[in-house]
């Protein structure tokens, strides 16, 4: 099975760092959220990746290019100019770098990636959050009830304390919890190919008209994720991640 991971989007709203790399590029712990994302799926031994690109897509391309030809040995021949690698022990990922173009949407991407998916069910995520998701029992719960498409819903943590209230007396205090009602779209998919009919061109974003057509013909179901996920849409969220990682426990680095 494939997984497709949107990596081209501008990543405005973390300016501070997308103003020189694309925001699946930004490091944490010293390599770039993307590597982090990747890692997770081939723990669980998804290891065939497409990644859509767009804004500054060059930068994602030259470090796969040279995480590979820096990683192992190498031998130049400088009779024929000839270059070759020998890598043992590395990772056994085959990544796809697809061009998506620069404005388009996130159905658009989706749908441009088509043609490298092949016929089969296929995963999607982002490429700027990282989870403790564990993919099999996604995957079989996809399975399982044999719709379209399943979408993994999370409960974001709160930026703020939470407190409970009686009246105006404060009954309970509880420091930056994670909410305790709303589920929101936590990415992580698992799709069949025919939601891909559901996209009708590079405009359309996918949070709206497709995801909202197959809830209404109820082909979407919610896989509920009640542990860790956060994403990094903001410096504050880049440096909360930092912290994690810094602490030598990051709740998302389940592989060895």
């Amino acid at each position: 099975m494939r997984v497709a991971i949107l990596a081209g989007g501008v990543g405005s709203r973390l300016s501070e760092e997308t103003a020189l790399k694309p925001k699946p590029m930004v490091e944490i712990g010293g390599k770039p959220i993307l590597w982090h994302i990747i890692q997770h799926y081939s723990h669980f031994g998804f290891d065939q990746f497409v990644i859509a690109l767009g804004y500054k897509g060059e930068y994602i391309k030259k470090y796969f290019a040279d995480h590979c030809a820096l990683d192992g040995d190498l031998t130049v021949d400088f009779r024929t100019g000839k270059v070759s690698h020998r890598q043992e022990h590395g990772p056994h990922w085959r990544v796809h770098l697809i061009e998506t173009g620069m404005r388009t949407n996130t159905g658009g991407r989706i749908r441009r990636l088509r043609p490298h998916l092949g016929n089969e069910t296929f995963m999607l995520t982002w490429g700027d959050g990282v989870s403790d998701v564990n993919l099999h029992d996604l995957w079989r719960f996809h399975r399982a009830h044999g719709k379209l498409a399943t979408m993994t819903a999370v409960r974001p943590p709160a930026r703020f304390g939470h407190i409970e209230m009686d009246g105006s007396r404060v009954v309970e205090f509880s420091e930056k919890p994670q909410t305790r009602e709303g589920w929101i779209n936590g990415a992580y998919f698992v799709l069949e190919p025919p939601v891909l009919d559901y996209i009708e061109g590079d405009d359309t974003a996918w949070e709206r008209g497709p995801l909202v057509r197959l809830a209404r013909e109820g082909q979407l179901m919610a896989y509920q994720h009640n542990s860790f996920w956060q994403c990094m849409d903001t410096l504050r969220d880049k440096v909360l991640l930092e912290e994690l990682w810094e602490s030598g426990n990051p709740p998302w680095k389940i592989w060895e």
